[in-house]
């Protein structure tokens, strides 16, 4: 959910000011590489309806879209840092640098990072002469590439959601820009790629925040400071009682759907159903994601995504993080699928009616959606509510015979089918108009009436217009179902 929330306000505000949307696939770490995980974006995406404008699958003139890919622009920027001496190797072993922790935490020492203090202390080319560097280098001596930061002062940057932000420079650590393996690290590949593809906002998740100031430095290194895009670092979506980040363990213990569609575990096999399998549309779980952290300023909470890129703005943006809220997320299901054409309803339907062997003419399942659309949220709720439409009930709501079921229920359902012979089958007014009148003459309450003539045509004690319903099934069925029901209720009570 988070992923696609960050590509959405990306793609809003994209789409506001006309701009071009880019995947681009960030995939240099090989120690977290996931196999499947890039196909499982774009499927997302595409379900979504934010189709990117660039990609791997669909290049512009920017690519290429996977880092993996653009190794020479990398290798070319840093040797220029090193050029200039803003970037220098480091030698050290893991237990070299395990050593160093240790030993700064004995000293109980103010920095316990490597840093502009401790980094004179290690193997790396600021402490070795150049003869010794080039040996190490040439004999291809496993080795890392650090940012080489000031270590005082302070740098002031502006976030279009968290506004000014001060960090002491002191309390940086020269991180890693490229890797033993010879490819770069998020933090100096995102800014390189970001510069080369002309990129005008970046907006990601909270959790970036803290690299947000060796990114804005940089540029500066780089010389692309003109050219810094504008960050924006989202809130937080948290846990249904607010307290922490919502993540996929959460979810898988709620039972709550983490991805957009169905992803499979490569290495356990594991298959997480996402929000399409669960019967969710793609604009319910956009409208929902677009408010976890988005607020339009106004009462609106449902919206097309036509209507989010014309509302959306990042100064809407909070600060602080957002509760997940899935009975809020059933709400935003139940007024999108309102509001769908009842023949995209039916697409949706015709697959679920072929999972449960219900053969049906596309026009009587439309007039099922159409009686049944405004009592339900899910597709499959068409199967699961009104399963009768399809099929002769196979048994009777006990609970509704013992409450509603009265002797004279088999009386009123008799004289009804007499009546309803010499009635137009075809027409539920005329048909409901004709039973209330009948039960109106008889002195039976309406009530009764109708609770009798529901169960024994849908088997349940709720439902859509029974007399729609009847027309609908037509007379033969009606009757059919009228005389078992009235056998096989009788014979229980």
């Amino acid at each position: 959910m988070g992923g696609v929330r960050t590509a959405l306000y990306n793609y809003l505000l994209c789409k506001k000011h006309h701009g071009k949307f880019i995947l681009r696939i960030e995939d240099t770490d090989q120690a977290r590489f996931v196999e499947g995980a890039e196909s499982h974006i774009i499927k997302s995406l595409s379900w979504c309806g934010i189709l990117p404008d660039e990609s791997p699958e669909n290049p512009g003139a920017f690519g290429p879209y996977r880092q993996s890919e653009r190794s020479e622009i990398y290798q070319k920027e840093i040797a220029g840092l090193i050029e200039k001496g803003l970037a220098y190797y480091a030698f050290d072993t893991s237990e070299e640098l395990d050593q160093m922790r240790t030993r700064l935490e004995s000293e109980k020492s103010a920095s316990r990072q490597y840093d502009a203090i401790t980094r004179m202390t290690m193997r790396n080319s600021l402490t070795l002469d150049d003869a010794t560097v080039k040996e190490l280098l040439e004999k291809k001596t496993p080795h890392v590439i650090r940012i080489k930061l000031p270590g005082e002062g302070k740098l002031i940057f502006s976030d279009l959601v968290r506004g000014t932000i001060e960090v002491d420079l002191a309390s940086l650590d020269d991180k890693v820009l490229f890797k033993s393996d010879g490819l770069p690290t998020y933090h100096f590949a995102n800014v390189v790629d970001d510069y080369y593809m002309q990129i005008s906002h970046v907006i990601r998740g909270e959790e970036w925040l803290p690299s947000a100031p060796l990114h804005w430095i940089l540029y500066d290194y780089l010389g692309w400071s003109d050219k810094r895009p504008e960050f924006a670092h989202l809130p937080l979506i948290l846990k249904p009682d607010g307290k922490g980040k919502l993540s996929k363990r959460d979810c898988d213990r709620l039972g709550l759907p983490v991805f957009a569609v169905a992803w499979k575990d490569p290495v356990t096999g594991e298959v997480s159903d996402g929000y399409a399998e669960k019967g969710y549309l793609p604009e319910t779980f956009l409208n929902m994601l677009a408010m976890l952290g988005w607020n339009p300023g106004t009462e609106q909470e449902y919206f097309t995504l036509t209507e989010m890129i014309e509302a959306f703005s990042l100064d809407r943006v909070g600060k602080s993080g957002s509760r997940f809220d899935m009975a809020k997320v059933n709400w935003f299901q139940e007024q999108h699928f309102r509001k769908l054409p009842d023949h995209e309803i039916l697409e949706l339907v015709r697959p679920l009616l072929k999972d449960h062997n219900i053969t049906a003419e596309d026009g009587f399942v439309l007039h099922v959606i159409a009686l049944m659309k405004d009592r339900i949220a899910f597709p499959g709720d068409i199967i699961s509510q009104g399963a009768f439409f399809f099929q002769r009930p196979a048994s009777y709501d006990e609970i509704t015979i013992r409450k509603k079921w009265k002797p004279e229920s088999k009386e009123i359902l008799e004289q009804w089918i007499a009546v309803y012979e010499n009635l137009p089958a075809d027409n539920p007014t005329v048909l409901e108009e004709s039973y209330k009148k009948m039960l109106e003459a008889k002195g039976y309450a309406i009530g009764l009436g109708m609770i009798s003539l529901r169960l024994v045509l849908t088997g349940i004690g709720g439902g859509p217009s029974l007399f729609d319903l009847m027309a609908l099934l037509g007379r033969e069925e009606i009757v059919h179902r009228i005389q078992t029901g009235i056998s096989q209720i009788h014979a229980e009570v």
